[in-house]
């Protein structure tokens, strides 16, 4: 048996501060889709990267890639980037 802990992927924290981030930025779109795109590791700070899909009110859809630099040695958000994206 695993435990809850060894089963939650280390950015589901970041995940979380995406979408709430995004919900807050556009908040009268539904998010329909969620992807971890990958991390970057630097030496000082690194970049959790996700691409989240909404759904607006007039029915269009658009991604929004979400970008969360952090600090290494506080975790602490440094920075979020937002770019939409129609693909």
């Amino acid at each position: 048996m695993t435990s809850a802990e060894e089963i939650v992927p280390s950015y589901a924290k970041w995940g979380r501060i995406a979408m709430q981030k995004v919900m807050e930025k556009y908040p009268s779109a539904d998010v329909i889709d969620y992807l971890h795109i990958g991390k970057e590791v630097g030496t000082v700070h690194s970049v959790e990267k996700f691409k989240l899909w909404l759904r607006a009110v007039d029915n269009r859809e658009f991604g929004v890639f979400v970008d969360i630099s952090i600090n290494n040695e506080t975790e602490e958000i440094v920075d979020i980037q937002f770019t939409e994206t129609d693909r």
